[in-house]
C-alpha cells in the first residue's frame, strides 16, 4: 500500500509523514514545488493541474491541503476563494486519484461543517451540517462534492472532521495564547465557564491512518479529538504551567469580553475563547478501535517545549 499526502510540508503533514514512517507504510507527500526526497511535486491544485504522474502507484489519497481560515482576508469574496481551493481542487484531485487506481480518499474536513458551538447536546457526525463563515461552507460542500465522486466511482472517501489542532508548529491563535503567557499579559478569562474539545496533531496524525488503511472506515466520516474537554482557563494554566511560566487570569463577566469584542470587531475570536464546542468522537473509537497515543496534558507539554525552544534559537 502507498499513500500519498497533500500538504506533507504543512502542520499535520509534517507529523503525518513521520508516523506513516514509523509503521513502516509507503508515503509519497504531494507539494506545490521543489520537492525533496519522498515527495512528488503537483503544482497548484487550483488550476487543476495533470496529476497522473503524481498519483501513480497510489492506492490512498489522505488531502491536507486546504485554503484554511484567514485572520486577514484580502479577498473581495472569500467564498469564491475558498470554494475554488477547497471544494473544486479536491474534487478535481479526487477523480484524478480513482483514474489512476487509488480506492480511498481520506479528506481533512473541520467540526466547522457541525457548526461554531455546542450548547448542551454534544456534535456528532449525524447532525445536520451548519457551517458559519466562508470556510466551514467550503469544507461542508467538499464533502458534498466527494459523496457524488465516491456514486460515480465506488471511491472510498472517508471524512475526519477535527476540531482545533494544536502541537509542535502550531500558528494561528494558540500560538498568539502562549505569547501571551510568556510575556504575563494579564488575560481577562477567569470567570469563563466554557468546555472545548481539541485534538493534538500527533492524535489526529495517528487517527488519519487508521482511517487510511482500516477496512471498516470506508465511506464513513468521523469527528476526532483528545476526549479531554478543557475550559479556556484550565487550558491557559495548564499550558502555563508546562511553559514554566504563570497564567495571569483575571475575573471578568463573560458579557462585557463579548460586547467588547464586538466592539473591537473581534467577536469572533472572543467567542471562540468563551464559548463551548464539545465533541462526540466515539465512533471512531467504537468502529475503527482507535485511541489517542498522547493525553491533553503530553501535547501541550510537547507544543510548549516546541515553543520555548523555538524562541530560543
Amino acid at each position: 500500500m502507498r499513500i500519498a499526502v497533500t500538504g506533507a510540508r504543512g502542520f499535520v503533514g509534517r507529523t503525518l509523514m513521520t508516523t506513516l514512517a514509523a509503521r513502516e507504510l509507503a508515503a509519497v507527500g504531494l507539494v506545490r514545488r521543489a520537492p525533496d526526497a519522498g515527495q512528488r511535486a503537483v503544482g497548484d491544485l487550483t488550476t487543476r493541474p495533470d496529476l497522473a504522474a503524481a498519483l501513480d502507484g497510489v492506492d490512498v489519497v489522505v488531502h491536507l491541503a486546504a485554503r484554511v481560515h484567514v485572520m486577514h482576508e484580502t479577498e473581495r469574496d472569500p467564498l469564491a476563494a475558498f470554494r475554488r481551493a477547497n471544494v473544486e481542487a479536491t474534487e478535481h484531485l479526487a477523480r484524478a486519484a480513482v483514474a489512476r487506481g487509488a480506492r480511498r480518499f481520506v479528506y481533512v474536513s473541520s467540526v466547522k461543517v457541525n457548526g461554531e458551538a455546542t450548547q448542551r447536546a454534544l456534535f456528532r457526525e449525524q447532525d445536520p451540517p451548519h457551517p458559519e463563515d466562508p470556510y466551514g461552507v467550503s469544507k461542508a460542500e467538499a464533502e458534498q462534492a466527494l459523496a457524488r465522486v465516491a456514486a460515480d466511482t465506488g471511491l472510498e472517501v472517508v471524512v475526519v472532521r477535527p476540531p482545533l489542532v494544536y502541537g509542535p508548529g502550531v500558528g494561528g491563535n494558540f500560538v498568539r495564547m502562549m505569547r501571551w503567557l510568556q510575556r504575563g499579559v494579564p488575560l481577562p478569562l477567569a470567570s469563563v465557564r466554557n468546555r472545548r474539545d481539541l485534538v493534538g496533531v500527533h492524535n489526529l496524525a495517528d487517527a488519519l491512518v487508521a482511517c487510511s488503511v482500516h477496512p471498516q472506515a470506508a465511506g464513513r466520516t468521523y469527528l476526532v479529538a483528545d476526549g479531554e474537554a478543557v475550559s479556556t482557563p484550565a487550558l491557559l494554566r495548564t499550558l502555563a504551567a508546562c511553559m514554566h511560566v504563570c497564567a495571569r487570569l483575571v475575573p471578568c463577566p463573560v458579557a462585557l469580553l463579548q460586547a467588547a469584542g464586538r466592539l473591537a470587531g473581534k467577536g469572533g475570536e472572543v467567542a471562540r475563547l468563551v464559548g463551548s464546542l464539545e465533541i462526540d468522537a466515539g465512533a471512531l473509537r467504537r468502529e475503527l478501535g482507535w485511541r489517542p497515543v498522547k493525553s491533553l496534558r503530553e501535547g501541550l507539554q510537547l507544543t510548549a517545549d516546541w515553543f520555548t525552544g523555538a524562541r530560543h534559537r
